[in-house]
């Protein structure tokens, strides 16, 4: 009798599981078709049943949001301050976690609590003085040069995006990294391998699967980052990633009730990020497991 009362309970609680399984994926895959939906719809469309099906496949929409609402160039730049702040990050990150890991030093403790505590710190929180700070910057090289270039750059805004996830990336590199056995670099020490040399073919093959993680992670965070990109690129005529392109969008789209431009400039926004999470789940999943447990 305990047996079947043990069994119906654990049963009861695999469905109630299920339930909220489900419940929780359609409130997320229901909104996400809505929107591809409203894509291809035309404006007449909006007006009746906002749930009814298309009429028909008005891809016009895409091509006003690319060229008109010019979600085309800021796509441009979302592309190119991702992958420049990867670059970036990766430059970085690799190299400092590798040391942090395998080596032991003075001053190794004070850099590791520094990087923890970084882990701590909403960047939201310090979007204004890093502003202020730039905006000194930017009054310094005028008196010098007569031009500033630290706000409405690219460039710059990349720099802030891979300082900014620094802690997080240094930290699962270096949870994983040090749980790799010192057998390897020991057999390419002795045969004449430098330190260099050795972290790249060596060190940075076998921790693969944390680093292709730390990768697609930032890549999310970077592609739809919104707070930072919206206050370090504040001219209005200037260069905007997406997100805040889209934003503009949405505000511009509420007195001029193009709603299918809307919604296909959605569509571009979220479609990358899908496509990327679907072709590189398992790889995801499997390097934040395997840098959890061996960290």
């Amino acid at each position: 009798m305990e047996h079947k009362g043990r069994s119906s309970g654990e049963r009861l609680y695999k469905i109630f599981i299920y339930v909220v399984l489900i419940l929780l994926a359609v409130t997320i895959i229901v909104p996400v078709a809505w929107v591809f939906m409203a894509s291809i719809k035309q404006n007449s469309e909006f007006y009746g049943n906002p749930w009814a099906l298309p009429a028909g496949v008005y891809l016009q929409n895409f091509a006003d949001a690319w060229n008109k609402a010019r979600m085309g160039e800021y796509m441009i730049n979302s592309v190119l301050v991702t992958v420049l702040a990867l670059a970036i990050l990766l430059a970085v990150a690799l190299p400092a976690a590798y040391v942090l890991s395998r080596f032991a030093f003075r001053g190794r403790k004070a850099l590791n609590v520094a990087f923890m505590a970084g882990l701590f710190i909403n960047v939201n929180y310090i979007v204004v003085p890093i502003f202020l700070m730039l905006v000194d910057g930017d009054m310094f090289l005028r008196k010098i040069f007569g031009a500033g270039f630290l706000l409405n750059n690219v460039v710059v805004l990349a720099v802030v995006y891979a300082a900014t996830a620094l802690p997080f990336t240094i930290y699962l590199l270096s949870g994983y990294f040090a749980t790799l056995p010192h057998d390897y670099e020991e057999a390419a020490y002795i045969d004449g391998a430098g330190y260099g040399t050795t972290m790249i073919k060596i060190i940075f093959p076998m921790a693969q699967p944390s680093i292709i993680t730390v990768i697609l992670f930032n890549f999310l965070s970077f592609w739809n980052e919104y707070i930072i990109a919206m206050t370090l690129l504040s001219d209005p005529k200037g260069a905007k990633t997406l997100p805040v392109g889209l934003m503009q969008l949405t505000q511009a789209q509420q007195a001029a009730t193009e709603y299918g431009q809307l919604y296909a400039g959605l569509v571009l926004v979220m479609l990358p990020t899908l496509i990327l999470y679907i072709c590189v789940q398992k790889k995801l999943t499997q390097g934040m497991t395997l840098g959890g447990l061996k960290g």
